[in-house]
Parts: structure tokens; C-alpha cells; sequence
């Protein structure tokens, strides 16, 4: 039976008090319209690959295929790939042994349910299942060693379970864990927060909260500022909430899930201790940029390596994986995040084509982004099993 492309609408009436002081004890109405597309899986066929668009000088290629749901990528010392599996718990390593720019080996080198996260650092991996951390040593053959446990009772994902984590300039361990849910309060403190531990795992505590699920996160390369890509609550309508570019301080709060982008309130929540929206919003941290509503930023990588043009040195590329909870389909593709003097001004369009047929059909929902050893960048798609690299040549 073919595949057809969804289409729901509905429209979500709200009323309820709100014992603020900003209220007066008046009941509050909103009236939000939400809807539901997904576009048709097609194949990701040689013909649809050609049309994908870059940058006048880039090619898209495919470096991997049939790797059932690839997730996350990380780049070993030795230019050996590895990329997460969720679905299957698992990592597989790639290599390119003749540099003719495919994957010619492919190997299953880990395996534990729901894994997901990878960091590689100091001759280890680092890999993020919902509620544990596992380190390996990496062999000199690029196989893992036995996996050792080094944190455990991270919550349960609920709603978001895809955990992240990497190594900041400070040597120490980052781990993004997102919210249980679209928008509520939380009963774990860890939920909704990025988390800051040692390698071994002591040390562990809350870096920063009030993120609904920052699963792209990187430091620039000159500043060493930290940076991540936060997904906005659903069900706010097609436009609302934008996708927050944040600038992640020790001890900050982001807002969620009490007010998102600029300090706007989310009605459906009230912030806690009596506070208003308005003095809630003085309290956290707004964002340096945002996008499209629901466009669902993945992977965020600061591209430092000397293939592309120097103009791209420190400046972001993120994965857009796409919408579902809105009327025309937003993300699906790989933007770039211009950045001047250290600081985010602008984004861009940097691979884009995966949707096809009118917006009704689309081969590819791209999630992680890696650097491979000769500057070129890869970018995996778990709609059909497949790993780009993207090159330059002038």
C-alpha cells in the first residue's frame, strides 16, 4: 500500500484561572489551532539525492546507506565513524579505508538498549542510553572495549528520550536530558536540564534548566561559549513557539515551561511561588536567535576544519529534522548559523531538496552532524538509513 502524506487539524480551547497578581482572579481564555502533516516516506533514490541543493562549490554525496536509523555521529582520531542506532541500541563504525569518499566497512561495535548520545574523548567513548552513562576504550582496530556503567538514575525520557552528551573545553562530561513532556512541571530536577559531571561521573549536577530538549549543543571554537538548540513547545499553532538559539550560562534558566522566546507567557503553565509571567520571564535567559516553529533542531556542530571556505571557520551548522505539528512542513534540512565577532547574527539555508512532490513526499530527516577527518561534513538521516557528506572544492 503506497504511503500517503497526513494531514489533521483541530482546534484546542483553553480556560482556566490564574491566581496571579497580574490576573486579578479573571478566568483567561486562549483559542489555539494545531495541526498534524507528515509528508509521505519515499526512498532516498540516486535521482533525489542529485537534486539536493548547496552552496554554489559544495556536493552532496552519499558517504553510508542501509544502516536502518542512524542518529548521532562522532569522529575518532583516526577519521573511524561511528554512529548511534537507537531504535536497535546500538553503534556501528564506518570506515572509508581506499578515501574514495563512501564507507567501505561497516561493524557493530556496541550495543544497549535505547543508546543513543556518543562523546569520544581521551582514547574512550562515552555513550548516553535514557537512564545510564557507559564509557569503553576505543582498540586500536576502532572496536570498543566491554562497556562500564559511570552514571546511572538519569530520569525516564517520557516524551523525550533521545539523551545527548559532549565534551566541554573544561574536560568535563555535558549531558542533555530532556522534558518528560510537552509543557508541565516536573517532578525530577534533572528533568529539562543540562546536566555537568566528571568523566568518571562524580561531580554531577545541574548546569542549567528550563531547556525542553536541547539535543544539538557545541562550544564556538574562539569564544568557547556554549551554545544549543532548544526545541519550542508544541501546540502553540503553527508559528508559535519558535526554536530557541541559546547562549547556555552556568546557572541559567531558559524559561520553560513558563515562558519561551522573548519572555511571552505560556498560558497553560503558571510559574510557580505566586510569580507572575512577567517576573517569571526577569528571571531566565532569553535567546540570541530563533527559527521556524516545530522545524525540530537536531545536531548543532561548529565547523573548524580547512576544506570548506575560511568564511564558514566558527561558524554552526545545524540539522533540521523536521516538523509534524503544524499545516506546512518546516526544517528538513541543514541550515548554517552565521556568526561575527563571536556572536550569532544570522541563519541560512545550507542543504535543502529532501522534500519533494509539492511538499507532500520527503526522503530524508536528517539528525547528526559530524566533522570527518578531511574537513568535509556528514549529516545522518534516520527516515531511510543513510549518511551524507557534503565536500567543497573550489
Amino acid at each position: 500500500m503506497k504511503t500517503q502524506s497526513i494531514l489533521l487539524s483541530m482546534s484546542l480551547a483553553l480556560a482556566f484561572s490564574a491566581a496571579t497578581a497580574q490576573n486579578s482572579g479573571k478566568p483567561i481564555t486562549a483559542s489555539i489551532e494545531g495541526h498534524i502533516y507528515k509528508p509521505a516516506k519515499v526512498p532516498a533514490s540516486d535521482e533525489r539525492v542529485k537534486q539536493l541543493k548547496v552552496p554554489a562549490g559544495f556536493t552532496i554525496t552519499k558517504f553510508a546507506e542501509n544502516l536502518n536509523k542512524p542518529r548521532i555521529l562522532a569522529t575518532g582520531a583516526d577519521g573511524t565513524i561511528y554512529a548511534t542506532d537507537r531504535d536497535k541500541g546500538t553503534v556501528t563504525m564506518l570506515r572509508d579505508t581506499n578515501n574514495d569518499g563512501k564507507a567501505d566497512q561497516q561493524q557493530v561495535v556496541a550495543a544497549k538498549e535505547k543508546m543513543h548520545g556518543i562523546a569520544l574523548h581521551n582514547g574512550k567513548a562515552y555513550l548516553m542510553a535514557v537512564n545510564e552513562v557507559y564509557t569503553a576504550d576505543i582498540r586500536s582496530d576502532g572496536t570498543l572495549g566491554e562497556l562500564k556503567m559511570i552514571a546511572k538514575d538519569f530520569p525516564d525520557g517520557g516524551q523525550h528520550a533521545n539523551r545527548t552528551l559532549r565534551f566541554g573545553p573544561d574536560g568535563l562530561l555535558y549531558i542533555s536530558v530532556g522534558s518528560t513532556c510537552n509543557a508541565c512541571e516536573e517532578t525530577s530536577k534533572e528533568s529539562a536540564t543540562l546536566v555537568q559531571m566528571k568523566p568518571d561521573g562524580s561531580g554531577r549536577r545541574v548546569f542549567a534548566r528550563g531547556l525542553r530538549n536541547t539535543i544539538g549543543f557545541a562550544w564556538h571554537p574562539q569564544t568557547k561559549v556554549l551554545y544549543g538548540f532548544d526545541h519550542g513547545i508544541d501546540w502553540l499553532g503553527d508559528t508559535t513557539q519558535k526554536e530557541e538559539l541559546n547562549k547556555i550560562e552556568d546557572g541559567g534558566d531558559y524559561g520553560w515551561p513558563y515562558v519561551y522566546e522573548d519572555g511571552k507567557a505560556n498560558l497553560a503553565d503558571e510559574p510557580p511561588k505566586g510569580m507572575t509571567w512577567e517576573e517569571y520571564a526577569k528571571k531566565t535567559k532569553f535567546p540570541e536567535l530563533t527559527y521556524d516553529a516545530h522545524a525540530a533542531p537536531m545536531d548543532l556542530h561548529f565547523y573548524n576544519g580547512s576544506q570548506f571556505p575560511k568564511e564558514y571557520t566558527g561558524d554552526a551548522f545545524v540539522a533540521l529534522h523536521g516538523s509534524w505539528n503544524r499545516s506546512e512542513p518546516a526544517g528538513y534540512k541543514v541550515v548554517r548559523v552565521r556568526f561575527e565577532n563571536g556572536e550569532p547574527r544570522s541563519m541560512e539555508d545550507f542543504v535543502t531538496g529532501f522534500l519533494v512532490n509539492g511538499n507532500k513526499e520527503v526522503f530524508g530527516r536528517v539528525v547528526g552532524l559530524a566533522q570527518h577527518k578531511d574537513g568535509s561534513l556528514l549529516v545522518s538521516d534516520d527516515e531511510n538509513g543513510v549518511i551524507y557528506r557534503v565536500t567543497y572544492k573550489k
